[in-house]
């Protein structure tokens, strides 16, 4: 049990908003592995009282039975004390206009979110991908004008390139809107690349936090893989995201890895999510959790170091051009 962790809290960016270090999210978890609503408290309760404050969720999980799930736990606990996010891009429907970053697909999706979530705003609301199809301009007034409704109160961009990032804050400075002031990449030992040469450089120089996804590579890092695909993993059921990362390389590495969290005294997952969580630029790194036991093992990496001679042990072991583009 991870019962003597101590929360730490961090600025989003150059802003006034404090974020816990580790967050919980709702991804291909409630709605969709996770239905029993007692299981889902249970999780989300410990969460609150371990100090986690920073809520990701998004429309389009489980087709919003996420936003409803999570929001039926949630709306119990004081709302000033939560940090409360959910994204938009995603198709909700056959309808043409019910997808991407439209002016008409923001408006009518922020007020469904809200009503799933049982909240009169959102913290933080995400342009879940670019949508190449919608003029930037469009997207950044929408958003805009949601932070003057009191809707939202920042908004942020996921999984948009560097240029992509700057080219909305230029934007917004010509037109005295509100850029976004989080961005929130996938990031871990396995995929370093993009964050590091593109997206981070990107983000600090307009202010921005990142908080980043898939610490453990959908679970790749935590050893998870290392005698093959378990039935019912997450990498057995998505063939596009196991063809990508689960390489013989990639494999050997992580066994590799547990020697390291071995004199740390922590497990693969821990490790993972500490270096993750210890990287600059990292406002709150997203977890995951199915069941209780594992979001007290994520919340142990709290208690890992990462010093230089860790860091450079992992740097050699998960060079820096992984998930070099």
């Amino acid at each position: 049990m991870a019962k003597d962790v101590t929360m730490q809290y961090r600025r989003l960016g150059e802003s006034g908003l404090r974020l816990s270090a580790l967050s919980l999210g709702g991804w291909a978890t409630y709605g969709e592995s996770v239905n029993d609503q007692d299981v889902i408290k249970k999780i989300l309760t410990r969460a609150y009282e371990a100090g986690i404050n920073f809520f990701d969720i998004a429309d389009v999980y489980a087709h919003g039975e996420a936003e409803r799930l999570m929001g039926q736990v949630l709306s119990g606990f004081p709302r000033h004390t939560l940090i409360l996010a959910s994204k938009l891009y995603w198709p909700m429907s056959k309808d043409p206009n019910d997808k991407g970053l439209s002016r008409k697909h923001i408006m009518e999706s922020v007020d469904k979110s809200l009503k799933r979530l049982g909240t009169d705003y959102l913290d933080i609301y995400f342009c879940h991908r670019f949508d190449p199809e919608t003029p930037v301009d469009e997207t950044l007034r929408a958003m805009d004008d949601l932070i003057h409704q009191g809707k939202i109160l920042y908004w942020g961009t996921s999984e948009w390139s560097g240029d992509q990032i700057r080219d909305v804050h230029d934007r917004a400075d010509r037109r005295n809107c509100y850029g976004p002031q989080v961005e929130q990449p996938q990031y871990n030992l396995i995929e370093r690349w993009r964050v590091e040469n593109d997206v981070r450089p990107a983000a600090s120089e307009r202010g921005m936090g990142l908080v980043v996804w898939s610490p453990l590579a959908s679970g790749l890092l935590s050893g998870k893989y290392d005698k093959g695909v378990p039935a019912g993993s997450r990498l057995a059921d998505m063939g596009w995201l196991r063809d990508r990362i689960l390489t013989d390389d990639n494999v050997k590495k992580v066994r590799e890895m547990k020697a390291i969290a071995d004199d740390l005294g922590c497990s693969r997952s821990q490790l993972a999510i500490a270096w993750t969580a210890a990287q600059p630029g990292i406002s709150s790194v997203i977890t995951g959790a199915t069941k209780l036991e594992q979001l007290e093992e994520n919340l142990g990496a709290l208690r890992v170091k990462i010093d230089e001679g860790v860091q450079e042990r992992l740097d050699a072991l998960f060079p820096a051009d992984h998930g070099e583009e």
